[in-house]
């Protein structure tokens, strides 16, 4: 009973109040927001825009905003919850595969292989909110906000691929333990790297192929070091969580929470998630030669992988990923995964 009452708590903390709060009934509230990456179209057209130019237009200058990035500030992403947490800033965001080392739990809100496009992966993380919302309350003393995705994270390779089994025998560096167990699991070396070493570790042979979203891949150069790209949801959609230290949630108006919780779902979240469906076939185009408004097209080849190969990694996923996850993360969150993201997609894990 315990636990369907804090899922069912945990859905409405996510859901939107039922009533708007008007602009004229905000109290003068300061957040000091802190945003993901700097460089990447997440921050660059949602993230800012909504808390630098929609919050406080729309609460008609009520609600002031003092905002940057993690990496801005020149902290590692996996420390953003845990700072949260301490009340270090007000809001902070950052993909929720960056900080498993601190709540392993969290890695069942971004399964790879599951969502193959942005419909699919939305809900898989509607199914997921109660669960990230035990979380990020239990582990980091937040309360979450909201879900936006990074497009697909898919494979780089500075050698011919055409199959996964070209992969055997490979360093790849991995988005995270999921990528790194399934990588193993065909016969690849995960390789643990930082995001910004991968091109020059691609160039020098370190290492032969890394996983990150086509868009990040693009904005950062990839293409400069490798020659193949690989479409296979590899690493998921790393969903990036948006969460509000909890005491200072608390300690809010609730004006100002309705006005929070409304605004964020309706112009961040929706935004962003309406923008992913096109934004893995314009990033894939950036770097296959076709049209590309963010700049001059690099000339990767792409590579589409056959049903068999699909299928074939569905069962690592079955049979190795999930059993692996849930023994680390304990307790009954393969049973709550089950029940809500795996009965989303007819997937389960044998307990």
């Amino acid at each position: 009973m315990k636990t369907i009452l804090r899922t069912l708590l945990a859905g409405a903390a996510l859901a939107p109040f039922a009533f708007a709060a008007s602009a004229q009934d905000l109290p003068e509230t300061t957040l000091n927001v802190v945003g993901s990456w700097s460089n990447l179209p997440l921050y660059q057209q949602f993230e800012r825009v909504f808390w630098e130019e929609t919050v406080p237009t729309a609460s008609n200058g009520q609600i002031t905003v003092n905002m940057t990035t993690f990496d801005q500030m020149g902290v590692s992403g996996g420390d953003v919850y845990r700072m949260l947490g301490d009340g270090v800033f007000d809001i902070g965001m950052t993909v929720g595969d960056y900080t498993v080392g601190d709540a392993p739990e969290l890695e069942g809100l971004d399964v790879p292989l599951i969502a193959t496009d942005a419909e699919s992966a939305r809900r898989m993380t509607e199914a997921a909110k109660p669960m990230v919302a035990d979380i990020m309350r239990d582990r980091f003393n937040a309360h979450a906000l909201a879900i936006a995705p990074y497009p697909p994270q898919i494979v780089f390779c500075n050698a011919e691929v055409t199959s996964l089994a070209d992969l055997e025998g490979k360093k790849i560096r991995g988005s995270g333990r999921m990528t790194s167990l399934f990588l193993e699991a065909l016969g690849a070396e995960g390789v643990t790297m930082a995001f910004s070493e991968v091109p020059g570790a691609l160039e020098r042979g370190v290492i032969d192929c890394a996983v990150t979203g086509a868009g990040s891949g693009y904005a950062s150069g990839w293409f400069e070091s490798s020659t193949h790209l690989v479409n296979l949801p590899l690493g998921g959609w790393d969903p990036v969580i948006t969460a509000v230290n909890l005491d200072v949630w608390e300690g809010l108006d609730p004006a100002v929470q309705s006005f929070l919780t409304e605004q964020i779902t309706t112009e961040f979240e929706e935004k962003a998630w309406a923008d992913a469906g096109g934004a893995l076939q314009r990033d894939i185009a950036c770097l296959t030669g076709g049209d590309c408004a963010a700049g001059e097209a690099a000339s990767m080849t792409l590579v589409e992988l056959s049903d068999e190969d699909k299928a074939r990694a569905v069962e690592v996923l079955e049979e190795t990923i999930l059993p692996d996850w849930a023994e680390r993360a304990g307790g009954d969150w393969a049973t709550r995964w089950n029940e809500s993201v795996g009965a989303e997609f007819d997937v389960t894990i044998a307990q």
